[in-house]
């Protein structure tokens, strides 16, 4: 559909403008949310879930773990049916991913996350969802660089995937 009023007369689309007028300090996310983001196949959420490191937030387990397919960083969302029915779980993963997208400066390259939903956002906004994971960005922060870190030569090698 084309733009009405004021912004036909000027030609421009609705997410330019959105891109303009946004504040910089706000958790606005951008774009889209492309397949090369995202963990899709089972095995991959095994996988990470088996080996990654555990952030625990009032309503999310966030697991963080290396990324095997990709330089980007990729998003998984589980939310199962005790959270609550489909319109609440879809809303809970729109707000996870458009969390990610807000919080970009978290997550480096290489890292993929799972997020797993403890409980159902309610009335809950973007800002308080980005916000608890701002609150538990020393501890996130602690997982990434203990998984970028090198191994030490006294440590066992990590275990292979099954």
């Amino acid at each position: 559909s084309s733009p009405q009023g004021s912004l036909a007369a000027r030609g421009l689309r609705l997410r330019e403008v959105i891109g303009v007028s946004g504040s910089a300090g706000s958790a606005q996310p951008s774009g889209r949310f492309p397949s090369r983001f995202r963990v899709r196949k089972r095995p991959e959420f095994l996988s990470i879930q088996e080996r990654g490191s555990r952030v625990s937030t009032a309503r999310f387990v966030l697991i963080l773990s290396l990324s095997s397919a990709s330089a980007s960083p990729r998003l998984g969302i589980t939310a199962s049916r005790r959270v609550g029915n489909s319109v609440v779980r879809s809303r809970a993963k729109r707000l996870i991913r458009e969390a990610f997208r807000a919080t970009r400066e978290l997550w480096p390259v290489g890292i993929d996350l799972v997020v797993i939903v403890k409980r159902a956002p309610g009335e809950s906004k973007l800002e308080s969802v980005v916000s608890e994971w701002h609150a538990a960005r020393p501890q996130i922060e602690r997982k990434v660089r203990a998984l970028l870190a090198p191994p030490s030569s006294g440590e066992s090698p990590p275990r292979p995937p099954k």
